[in-house]
């Protein structure tokens, strides 16, 4: 019986480091720093894409720890969030508190071995989704706006990392996942509208599943798709694109573009979900398309 609680509660202290740190979306994170790497490195170093990948985690990690610490009272008020580690009470706030710190830490001191400016846009990116993103998604629906520049780092972030400098190819990746966000949250903010209006977050523009969130959604969505083909007309430095990886990238794009459609016509839960979906495959398609059509070029 000691041995099977003990494995439980070993268990359980995982599922809950996995919870507050958010695990999958932190890897998403690091996914797009480690794709932005490839991309601006002219030599791979694998110590620099270990340094990045752990020092990447970290911040993230930090981040939504803090943003479980701050929300907790409204987390315990919604469906999707109650029992999260904080607002259950199976981690106190001095806890997280400390292990926010303590990530935070060392999540500068990582990045900076790599080198100081990777460094700065990691911190920058902590500062802004938990002083500035976080208090404003009670406040306003600007918040996705706020939101989506700490979300929009981990990109550019890697290039920074490659080449300790920040010009239009990074700017260009920054731009692409920039923009990428509003689509993604308002879907989310639509799917989950009614948990969300328990906790009193505004997420979606118009502050309504209506029309206007869904054209908006729209163009955001096509601003988006255009975005990311811009680098096959060689105005973005040593970020470059083949035309038959424009091609793919457009034509997944239009799939994306087909989804907020969808959301248009329907303005349905459901349509909602599926264009979550979509634009999670869609940005990962990308970056992978991006990193393979450099190599193979």
């Amino acid at each position: 019986m000691a041995t099977t609680n003990s494995s439980i509660s070993k268990v359980s202290v995982i599922s809950d480091f996995k919870e507050v740190t958010k695990m999958r979306l932190s890897l998403s994170v690091v996914f797009s720093a480690v794709a932005g790497y490839l991309l601006g490195a002219t030599t791979i170093d694998f110590g620099t894409l270990v340094l990045l990948a752990f020092g990447g985690y970290f911040m993230v990690g930090a981040s939504n720890i803090y943003n479980q610490i701050i929300e907790r009272d409204l987390d315990a008020l919604m469906n999707r969030t109650k029992n999260r580690p904080i607002p259950a009470g199976r981690i106190s706030v001095n806890s997280a508190l400390t292990m926010a710190i303590i990530f935070t830490i060392l999540g500068i001191a990582t990045l900076y071995v790599i080198n100081p400016r990777t460094a700065m846009y990691g911190a920058i990116s902590i500062f802004l989704y938990t002083s500035v993103y976080t208090p404003l998604k009670t406040k306003t629906p600007l918040s996705v706006f706020a939101g989506a520049i700490p979300g929009a780092i981990p990109f550019m972030l890697g290039w920074v990392a490659a080449r300790n400098a920040f010009g239009i190819e990074p700017g260009t990746l920054f731009a692409i996942q920039f923009f990428w966000q509003f689509p993604h949250f308002w879907a989310i903010g639509w799917f989950l509208f009614d948990d969300y209006k328990k906790g009193g977050f505004f997420m979606l523009p118009t502050g309504k599943r209506d029309k206007g969130t869904a054209t908006q959604t729209i163009m955001y969505t096509i601003w988006t798709v255009l975005i990311s083909i811009v680098p096959v007309f060689g105005v973005t430095g040593d970020l470059k694109l083949s035309i038959v990886a424009a091609v793919i990238v457009f034509a997944i794009g239009l799939g994306l573009i087909y989804y907020a459609l969808q959301l248009f016509v329907k303005r349905s839960e459901q349509a909602a979900k599926h264009l979550i979906l979509a634009s999670v495959i869609y940005i990962t398609l990308l970056q992978i398309i991006y990193v393979a059509d450099k190599f193979i070029r």
